[in-house]
């Protein structure tokens, strides 16, 4: 027997986009073991979108830069990292046009910038994806002040700032900002508040910032994800008691996943334009739970598995004072004062005019 299946309940309830084509099949008997299922979900078209992905030295936001330049899009990508940041353009740039532009989306003025450059070369924006993020870990009251407000500013002002100077690419181009938030938006965790905080303040600015452009033409979508294996999650884990605390928790939220069928289900949604896009399916079941219960599970077990830790964590806690990976140190409060330092010096030096040979050191009285 032979059974076709293909309605939005079915698909909502497995987490799939509406669109999936599924197909189940049993044995005449209906035995388990002779049964299969087939899910084939369409590849994403942005066949001529122009794509801005931030955070795209590496990480999620270079695999999801690769996988829309594969799809068609003419991708920009910014990012921190010179080095990286080329490589990973180079790499788009074999599948469809690609360029890199270093920046620190902190910074206003670089970002108005960059969107002006983004739009003169590609010829306007159709897609901005909110990506760069950084993460520390920790017991709040160990945390270094300065790298914690670090994590907010990159991770909140910085998704503000990238909208502030790409919406009006967007409203021109009708287009589709994608802001990536977290499963920590919906359940927070214990040694990550800074983290927590910032994804709780951008799912909240993308809803505010959707209704407001929304009647520009403009849409408004959000992402979430668990633990993706990336350089950040990576660093995460090298952390011994915080690689501990991961592992204890519930499944599914303890697994780190792939990084492959991630950007799939993200590009299928940008080529959407879907309102929410759950990286994993399971993440929509706790969405769609009551926030009190998600909090109310997360302070108790999150309570019991800091006790256990916390003598430990707090010995250990000038391990943990920098944000994790390779690209959390490029956007740290450290590298971010050093680069600032850098500029200030730089300035300095272009906007002194030495006095001309045999001209007087002083104006005449």
């Amino acid at each position: 027997m032979h059974i076709n299946v293909d309605f939005a309940t079915i698909l909502c309830i497995l987490g799939l986009p509406v669109g999936t084509d599924l197909h189940l099949r049993w044995s005449a008997a209906g035995s388990v073991p002779d049964g299969e299922v087939q899910i084939v979900t369409a590849d994403a078209d942005l066949s001529g979108r122009v794509a801005v992905v931030t955070g795209a030295a590496r990480g999620i936001g270079a695999a999801l830069a690769l996988k829309l330049a594969a799809s068609g899009a003419r991708v920009a990508l910014v990012g921190l990292e010179p080095d990286e940041l080329s490589t990973q353009a180079e790499r788009c740039a074999r599948l469809s046009p690609a360029r890199a532009w270093t920046a620190d989306v902190t910074d206003v003025r670089r970002m108005n910038e960059v969107s002006a450059e983004v739009a003169a070369h590609f010829g306007g924006v159709d897609v901005v994806v909110a990506n760069a993020g950084i993460l520390s870990g920790g017991l709040f009251v160990d945390s270094d002040a300065a790298e914690f407000a670090r994590v907010i500013e990159v991770n909140l002002i910085g998704s503000s700032v990238t909208a502030r100077a790409f919406l009006p690419q967007l409203i021109q181009s009708g287009g589709y900002f994608l802001q990536i938030a977290s499963l920590a938006a919906i359940t927070p965790a214990p040694t990550l508040a800074a983290y927590c905080a910032s994804k709780s303040g951008i799912e909240s600015f993308a809803y505010a910032l959707r209704a407001e452009v929304a009647h520009q033409g403009v849409q408004v979508g959000v992402a979430y994800a668990s633990f993706i294996d990336t350089d950040m999650v990576q660093g995460f884990d090298a952390d011994e008691l915080l690689q501990e605390l991961r592992a204890g928790y519930p499944w599914p939220m303890n697994k780190i996943w792939p990084v492959d069928p991630a950007v799939r289900r993200l590009a299928r949604g940008i080529s959407r334009r879907s309102p929410k896009i759950y990286v994993h399916a399971w993440i929509r079941g706790s969405d769609w739970l009551p926030r009190a219960m998600g909090l109310a599970v997360a302070g108790r077990f999150g309570a019991r598995s800091v006790a256990g830790l916390a003598d430990r964590l707090g010995a250990t806690a000038g391990q943990r004072a920098l944000p994790f990976g390779p690209g959390g140190l490029a956007g740290s409060a450290a590298s971010a004062a050093q680069a600032r330092s850098a500029a200030l010096s730089e300035h300095a030096v272009t906007t002194s005019v030495p006095p001309a040979v045999g001209a007087p050191d002083t104006a005449p009285g």
